[in-house]
């Protein structure tokens, strides 16, 4: 390689070439890049020599260039990738010590004859970095840039991408290479975990030197490898790319496999598989892609199951072996093909992978879905359980592979949090980018191509890859590409389906029927103008099928009255309807003529054929009424429903008497409102609350959900109006709190943004009853600091506004425990003074820890909770109030102690130290002080592991 002059072209002929396509603007050229690069594995640093020749393929003058430095991202706590691991929970960066992160040391930028050039980092953009040309860069020629720096290799532990473990590497976006250039404008995406750099094509010439005992594998070409004082330099090269990986591995598992048109490198497992069987499913799967899309640009490709882990087939195919429903083979070759596809469609098409990563996202799904009805048209959602007859009535059990696809889109749009499959990736919540936006792109596709018929979709696929495997491509591109195979109007695809987030429901409505006809009205619901295949079914039997075309509400036909008894629209699910339950009328009649009701043991899927009703053995536990068992009716499905009911008898043994809990729901979503959830219920439950009485409490409420535009963010609002009517069974077990029926309106408001990095939440109550009025109001404020260290601090301050029970401490303010004469939290044993049941702590109202005098508050407080991290999970915290009860003075109360905070908010420990009582820790019975943070509610404990996705 020269690394003194760009390569030149003194050939006349092609120097009039290129003066011909300068003068119509449609040079082909791509940037040049070369480097040395030197790895240290000591100090996991690489030190690189680089030489960048950029072309400016634009109409544009350039003076600026914008160049890619996403190492650097992991360099601080306030970049967008660190803001966008707090947003999702993940807690290691941000705990991450400084020697497992990454950053980019720039130590000089120049130009070809050695003068220094002024660069910068973008403000707010640390991943990026502008470089102030000398001399502006005119359409259609080109400049170089030389670059010296070292790269501080983070660890692989945040996003799988750098040092490991096992003392090798794996490594994406490390060069500095520069922005793709669109529109008149550089694009300037920083790092956020997605993959998708924006690049302009380029040519690759590295020298790469590392320890002999690292084997590289690439996806670049390798030229040549010389040894050299237990060194190996490997010589690589690679055309008209926009990116590439990087895999050092001191024992390596990759093997290859080639065919006549291509190498793939791999290192994707499947120990249970022999080389043979991977081999036959590898060159089935490299046929397939090539069919569908055409050669592969590139003579090698590098698999590694690095990428696998970031891009997975999410489902049951991700269980642990010892209880997968999966053959192995069936599991490798799934992997194998997600995997696949996606590198060859990042690699042989060069789209802005952020703003249309639809295209990418829905060829990749539409093409996977295609090969399971290819070579898998059997297999089920569950695998190998439907081998059991006992349990395919489970629709979970007996819907096809491909099916899931819907279930995962419609998982989203039923909760209101679906996006348009158009919308920029980086504006997607985590379960929308990883996968529900994926398949409705895919479901889109598929969608058109049963709308176009003739296999139009498949033909415009392969002759965009052809089109464009050399060349960066846009959107319009690809549009004009699909509207070339059809006369059709399509535009409805491009902005009713992708650019938009309007639910599709269609029904059947005004069913009229003679002897040789039968007419009816389609009517869509959502007014998105898309098109409906309408059909005539017979026992299930397809009798006849119509698309009809695109229109805005109703359309009404009428159809000869052949060999069918139902009426059904899009009973191939072809269109990805946010509801099917009403798209089947009969023309039979009968008490219930559309959708049987069916009896289902546990939660299963939704079918639209029929009105499910769930039975499941249920069993709870407090202190008074022991284990309960029960058996429990709704009509939930794992999709949400507007409309759920839940019935739950239960026996106590304990008590010898039913017990349980009832709830009716209606959900109203707002698709286009930031008021976008509101949520109708009515509650009502029955347990003991003490050894020897019960409470009946029944509860109508209201809920106003609220979000920002920004669907990524977790700020939330929330305003709760409530009424509850409590009557209690008379006992002696709690003399001073003996108040037998009582009701109480509420009113509150959230305001809640919670993540790693911060949490802030701000609540008012205001409650009012015959024997009391109060107010309160607390704020929660939660800062995790760069140098890993934590600070939490709640104020609570309430006060009664009238309180006619001053004799009685049933309403009162709890100081150290909450006091929920409501019956709103779980407390297994609400009653008790000692014991382990005693020790459950919930933070709320006062929230002291330790059990100072006075327990309860009557009149008013004003009290703090904080709480710093010492080491790890290894808090210290304090609380400080002052207090006020009727007929007394104001008192101030203090404790502090140890607080171990596992998993915050859902298991902790509150170890006291001292406080108003003294020296608690030297005092008797400490295990008795200790307070804990649990809980067996199992929405409570999923939503820990869930909310990192919504």
């Amino acid at each position: 390689m020269n690394f003194n002059q760009p390569p030149l072209k003194s050939d006349l002929k092609i120097l009039l070439c290129m003066l011909l396509l300068w003068a119509s603007g449609q040079v082909d050229a791509q940037h040049l890049v070369q480097a040395k690069v030197v790895l240290d594995p000591a100090s996991h640093q690489l030190t690189i020599h680089e030489q960048l020749t950029y072309y400016n393929q634009s109409n544009d003058t350039i003076k600026k260039l914008i160049f890619n430095d996403w190492n650097h991202a992991y360099s601080s706590k306030s970049s967008l990738l660190a803001k966008r691991f707090s947003d999702e929970f993940v807690r290691s960066f941000h705990f991450a010590r400084a020697k497992e992160l990454g950053a980019t040391k720039v130590e000089k930028v120049t130009t070809d004859d050695g003068q220094n050039l002024n660069w910068s980092r973008l403000p707010e953009q640390v991943d990026l970095i502008e470089v102030v040309l000398e001399q502006p860069i005119l359409p259609q020629q080109k400049q170089t840039v030389w670059f010296d720096y070292v790269l501080q290799i983070p660890s692989d532990r945040f996003t799988d991408f750098g040092y490991n473990d096992r003392g090798g590497y794996a490594l994406r976006d490390w060069l500095l290479l520069p922005a793709l250039y669109k529109d008149k404008n550089f694009v300037r995406y920083s790092n956020a975990d997605l993959d998708d750099a924006a690049y302009g094509l380029s040519d690759f010439e590295l020298q790469v030197t590392v320890p002999e005992n690292l084997k590289l594998f690439t996806d670049l070409t390798e030229t040549a490898q010389q040894v050299s004082n237990q060194k190996t330099t490997y010589t690589l090269s690679g055309n008209k790319r926009t990116n590439f990986s990087f895999f050092l591995e001191p024992k390596p598992e990759f093997y290859s496999y080639k065919n006549d048109d291509l190498e793939i490198v791999t290192d994707i497992q499947e120990h249970k598989l022999n080389d043979i069987q991977k081999a036959v499913i590898i060159d089935q799967i490299a046929n397939y892609v090539q069919e569908k899309l055409g050669r592969y640009p590139q003579a090698k490709m590098t698999l590694s199951q690095v990428d696998y882990n970031r891009n997975p087939f999410y489902g049951l195919n991700q269980l642990p072996s010892f209880i997968s429903v999966f053959r192995d083979d069936f599991m490798f070759e799934l992997k194998f093909l997600k995997t696949y596809l996606n590198s060859y469609l990042q690699n042989a098409l060069h789209l802005d992978p952020r703003a249309e990563h639809w295209i990418y996202d829905g060829m990749q799904t539409f093409l996977m879905m295609q090969y399971l009805e290819q070579y898998h048209p059997e297999m089920k959602m569950m695998g190998g359980l439907y081998k059991y007859r006992w349990l395919r009535g489970f629709n979970l059990v007996s819907t096809t592979f491909n099916e899931q696809y819907n279930y995962f889109y419609l998982l989203m749009a039923r909760k209101n949090l679906d996006q348009a499959p158009g919308e920029s990736r980086e504006k997607l919540i985590r379960f929308n980018e990883k996968i529900a936006t994926k398949y409705q792109a895919g479901l889109a596709f598929k969608y058109l191509d049963s709308y176009l018929e003739q296999n139009l979709v498949n033909q415009a696929l392969l002759s965009f890859v052809a089109e464009n495997a050399h060349r960066n491509a846009t959107r319009a591109d690809f549009e004009q590409v699909l509207k070339r195979q059809t006369n059709k109007d399509i535009n409805w695809f491009f902005k009713n389906s992708i650019d938009s987030r309007k639910p599709i429901d269609f029904t059947l409505e005004n069913i009229t029927k003679t002897r040789d006809s039968v007419r009816f009205t389609i009517h869509n619901k959502t007014g998105v103008q898309l098109p409906v295949p309408v059909f005539g079914l017979y026992k299930k039997q397809v009798m006849f099928k119509q698309w009809i075309e695109p229109f805005d509400r109703d359309t009404t036909l009428t159809v000869s009255r052949n060999a069918f008894d139902k009426l059904a629209l899009n009973h191939l699910n072809e269109v990805p309807e946010f509801n099917r339950r009403n798209n089947y009328r009969t023309l039979r009649g009968g008490i219930h003529p559309n959708k049987p009701f069916k009896f289902t043991l546990l939660k299963d899927l939704e079918n639209p054929y029929y009105n499910q009703i769930v039975y499941v053995p249920s069993v709870g536990y407090n202190l008074y009424d022991g284990i309960t068992p029960g058996l429990r009716l709704h009509n939930k499905t794992i999709l949400n429903r507007p409309f759920n009911y839940d019935i739950n008898p239960m026996y106590s043994f304990k008590t010898t008497a039913l017990k349980g809990h009832m709830s009716l729901a209606y959900n109203q979503l707002n698709r286009d409102s930031q008021l976008y959830y509101i949520r109708y219920a009515l509650n009502s439950s029955l347990f003991n609350y003490a050894p020897d009485a019960s409470y009946f409490k029944i509860n109508p409420n209201i809920t106003f959900n609220i979000r920002d535009q920004d669907f990524r963010s977790n700020h939330r609002q929330a305003f709760v109006l409530k009424y509850s009517a409590v009557q209690k069974q008379q006992t002696d077990y709690l003399v001073e709190t003996n108040i037998q029926n009582y009701s109480v309106f509420g009113f509150k408001y959230i305001d809640a943004h919670n993540e790693v990095a911060h949490r802030f939440n701000l609540i008012t109550d205001t409650q009012f009853s015959n024997s009391f009025g109060k107010l309160s109001g607390e704020i929660q404020y939660r800062k995790l600091f760069s140098n890993s260290h934590q600070f939490d601090i709640r104020v609570f301050a309430g006060a009664f506004t009238y309180n006619r029970n001053t004799n009685n401490s049933a309403f009162d303010f709890g100081l150290t425990r909450i006091n929920d004469y409501l019956f709103e939290q779980e407390l297994l044993g609400r009653s008790e003074k000692t014991g382990v049941f005693s020790q459950q702590f919930i933070m709320g109202e006062g929230g002291f820890k330790s059990k100072v005098s006075p327990e309860t508050v009557n009149q008013w407080l004003v009290t703090s909770n904080l709480s710093f991290n010492v080491w790890n999970w290894i808090e210290v915290y304090g609380d400080a109030g002052l207090v006020k009860n009727r007929l007394s003075t104001e008192k101030f109360v203090y404790d502090s102690g140890i607080r171990l905070n596992l998993v915050p908010d859902y298991f902790e420990f509150y170890l006291p130290v001292y406080s108003n009582n003294g020296w608690e820790i030297t005092q008797s019975q400490y295990n008795q002080k200790i307070r804990i943070v649990f809980t067996i509610d199992p929405k409570v404990l999923v939503n820990l592991f869930t909310r990192k996705w919504f």
